[in-house]
């Protein structure tokens, strides 16, 4: 899990976007690390799960509205619907856990700080 989120860390930092094949290169790892794995997931793995997910989902939303009526618009819409399920189910478990949506959204902050420091180095 950790590989993923130092990656999605540099992918939110880049200046360009990754082209189409690597995007789903990315997604198609992260997917096949979540379904063999989420279930054991411990609670920082269920944080940058739950980042990564996010992460994945807003980019390829927003991919989705930019091409619009090509092939790889649905291919996005795709990509967003499976990692919003596992958003869900994140935020789920983390919710069990005992926090709310405040403390997610000031982890979020922290996690987003925490590339951008990274890239500053």
């Amino acid at each position: 899990m950790e590989e993923m989120y130092n990656q999605v860390q540099e992918y939110l930092n880049m200046d360009d976007e990754i082209p189409f094949k690597e995007f789903r290169t990315y997604y198609q790892n992260v997917i096949s690390h979540f379904d063999e794995n989420a279930e054991q997931f411990s609670e920082d793995e269920l944080w940058k799960g739950l980042f990564v997910a996010e992460s994945i989902m807003s980019n390829a939303e927003n991919r989705a509205k930019e091409e619009k009526n090509s092939s790889q618009a649905k291919k996005y819409r795709k990509m967003a619907d499976r990692t919003t399920m596992y958003a869900q189910h994140f935020t789920k478990r983390i919710n069990q856990l005992g926090y709310g949506e405040e403390a997610i959204r000031e982890r979020f902050e922290a996690m987003l700080e925490e590339g951008s420091k990274k890239e500053d180095s």
